[in-house]
């Protein structure tokens, strides 16, 4: 399939994306001078801006590449969970899969920037699990999405802050499986050997070392594969696409295996980054491409997003571009 068709189908997907919904808010200034209260650099704000973080992210990602994205959360009932609402519609992303809950708080990250330096990150947030209730509420919600979008793909997209505790990961899975849709997971440390049987898992490095509590040389491509044999053993995961930084990304399935270098970039920001490369790993995934290509294309996508600051979603058409001379090559 060349990039152009795929691209074209990729128009075509629907996509859940169940996972922790966040607000990126961004003071954009300047440092003059350091404070007589305290040894820190006072920041002159000139800008401020919100945008869409976590699981919205990866949603961003995959309109811009012209599929149809459903995220699922459950967020706060608060003045944060509004300005959520607002920026999803602005972004043309739906709001039906958001649930409220009066036990939650939004999670938002404020990020203090001067120039391209990143000075301070605030986060608030509640990273307690969902309480039983809103763990049923949203697993009966996802089944009512699936009956009614018929999804391509759903990606579980863990940060850790409470939406996917075990029994959502296991639903999830669940009517997955019973609906014969495909499942990609960007996990984290705290529910890693959770996803059992997904067909896609993508970690990063540090996170394979933290999951598997081991040490993992990022350029040897064999302690990597050792890594990913173990884990593979542990979750039972049809396939497995580790992003190792600079060393490109390295995906395994079956007897297949490939060790994708990264490109020569001028990285900015690698905020969102991991977002972006699960996105079209999972868009890739639904349209069946072949595991090689899935693995490129997120990679290319991964490294275009780290020469901008701040977290923005892939451009379609640098990616495509870059993807058609690749196939080139």
């Amino acid at each position: 399939m060349n990039p152009k068709d795929a691209f074209d189908r990729f128009a075509g997907t629907t996509a859940l994306v169940v996972g922790d919904v966040m607000l990126d808010a961004y003071l954009w200034g300047r440092v003059e001078r350091i404070s007589p209260e305290a040894p820190v650099p006072v920041v002159h704000v000139t800008e401020r801006s919100e945008r869409l973080g976590g699981a919205a992210n990866v949603a961003l990602n995959m309109r811009s590449l012209g599929a149809n994205p459903v995220v699922v959360s459950m967020i706060g009932n608060d003045i944060h969970a509004d300005q959520l609402d607002r920026l999803f519609t602005e972004r043309g992303l739906s709001t039906q899969g958001l649930l409220r809950s009066p036990q939650r708080r939004t999670t938002v990250k404020t990020r203090v920037i001067s120039g391209h330096q990143h000075i301070v990150r605030v986060d608030e947030e509640i990273e307690a699990d969902l309480p039983p209730a809103d763990e049923r509420s949203l697993l009966a919600h996802i089944g009512k999405l699936i009956a009614e979008h018929r999804p391509g793909v759903i990606v579980l997209e863990d940060y850790n802050k409470g939406v996917l505790t075990e029994a959502v990961i296991e639903g999830v899975i669940m009517l997955a499986r019973a609906n014969g849709i495909p499942t990609a997971v960007d996990p984290k440390k705290k529910n890693f050997f959770t996803y059992k049987g997904v067909d896609l898992f993508k970690p990063n490095l540090k996170e394979l070392r933290e999951g598997l509590k081991t040490e993992i040389i990022a350029g040897d491509v064999t302690s990597v594969r050792t890594a990913v044999r173990h884990l593979e053993e542990r979750l039972g995961n049809a396939a497995s696409l580790i992003t190792l930084s600079e060393h490109g990304v390295y995906v395994h399935r079956g007897n297949e295996e490939h060790l994708i270098p990264a490109h020569r970039r001028t990285i900015a920001d690698v905020s969102g980054a991991g977002d972006t490369v699960i996105a079209v790993a999972a868009l890739c995934l639904a349209i069946g491409s072949d595991l090689r290509t899935l693995a490129a294309w997120s990679n290319l996508a991964g490294g275009l997003v780290c020469e901008q600051v701040g977290v923005a979603p892939i451009d379609r058409a640098a990616l495509l571009s870059e993807c058609e001379e690749l196939d080139q090559r």
